[in-house]
């Protein structure tokens, strides 16, 4: 059984990439994930935020007393005294090349370029075979319109494609106007993959101590349909690879993801909440699925349910929407003011 795909120009054995996450840290865990059978690691982000905060380190130390006197130079520690997030990462993907044997995916995780770049450079010559730009951006300036939020995207990856020569991918948000034209321009810019979708996890709020506090929830199955639908409405008409992350946790996600026309399905919050066993697990599930339905390759169901045939994809989702909806019939009870569903009504 041929279970191998192509993504970002790379050969991989499987579909399966264990995306962004904790587990990337240590070499303990990219160790273990590739053993599990993961055919590429995409490694925790390096934040823009840890790159602005180095800077304004360095800048600390060399400023710091020059304003006393000439001795002062001899209190400048050394070089090695303010390496930080930024540098740790670049070894870490040294390490990584050195130890294992499939390719390694960095990221960064910002909003600007500045600093991006240098780092951008870095990974590149650390050895990582390609690079995730993970875009989290939550427009909140009423005055920005949606084509400057845009435009930031097109910019960004215009900037580290001029600099670096690996392929790069491009993470984003579904909370665009036109997300497909945003794709087309993205992928005419030099996106080398849309991977659909980033979740933004909303903060919860305590109304005891007046604070806003994180609330990170790991993804369910359910989850799946949104980057699901894009991914079928995009493949084919665009030249860019297609990666679905969020909502993958079972061989039946997987199978899902490559039919709608995905080359990577990527999990993280299956491997956190089960361990990262379950990479080999779906592998065999998938191997066992495709031999009873007589396939030979992945690449033979790849894009097999996408839009790809539909000459108006919009007048199609309009026709699902009507038919979802009319689908269901409820019997409301009017006295009680309960709701429940007819026998038989499906």
């Amino acid at each position: 059984m041929d279970l191998s795909t192509n993504y970002l120009g790379l050969k991989l054995k499987n579909p399966i990439v264990p995306s962004s996450s904790p587990i990337s840290r240590k070499m303990s865990g990219l160790r273990q994930m590739e053993d599990a059978g993961a055919s590429a690691i995409v490694l925790y982000s390096l934040f823009e935020e840890q790159i602005t905060l180095e800077s304004q380190t360095l800048n600390n130390y060399l400023t710091q007393g020059v304003e006393s006197f000439p001795e002062a130079l001899s209190y400048f520690p050394e070089a090695s005294a303010y390496a930080s997030g930024p540098d740790e990462y670049v070894e870490h993907i040294q390490k990584a090349k050195s130890t294992l044997g499939i390719p390694i995916i960095a990221s960064l995780n910002g909003v600007s370029t500045g600093g991006w770049i240098k780092y951008a450079k870095n990974i590149e010559q650390a050895g990582a075979d390609a690079l995730e730009l993970n875009i989290y951006y939550l427009p909140t300036d009423p005055t920005l319109s949606g084509s400057e939020v845009e435009q930031i995207y097109v910019d960004i990856l215009t900037d580290v494609k001029e600099a670096i020569n690996i392929p790069v991918a491009m993470k984003l948000s579904p909370y665009f106007s036109s997300l497909a034209n945003l794709a087309q321009r993205l992928t005419d810019a030099g996106a080398g993959s849309l991977v659909l979708f980033n979740r933004f996890y909303q903060p919860d709020l305590d109304i005891e101590n007046l604070e806003v506090i994180p609330h990170l929830l790991l993804s369910t199955s359910a989850e799946l349909r949104l980057p699901l639908r894009w991914i079928a409405i995009l493949y084919g008409r665009i030249e860019a690879d297609l990666a679905l992350t969020t909502g993958i946790h079972t061989v039946e996600d997987v199978l899902k993801g490559l039919m709608a026309g995905a080359a990577a399905t990527m999990m993280a919050s299956e491997l956190l909440r089960n361990g990262v066993g379950r990479i080999g697990e779906i592998l065999i599930d998938l191997e066992r699925w495709l031999t009873e339905y007589e396939y030979e390759s992945i690449t033979q169901l790849q894009g097999s349910l996408s839009q790809i045939n539909c000459s108006e994809p919009a007048a199609f989702e309009r026709a699902n929407y009507m038919r979802v909806l009319s689908s269901f019939a409820p019997d409301y009870q009017w006295r009680t003011g309960t709701l429940g569903v007819v026998p038989g009504g499906g």
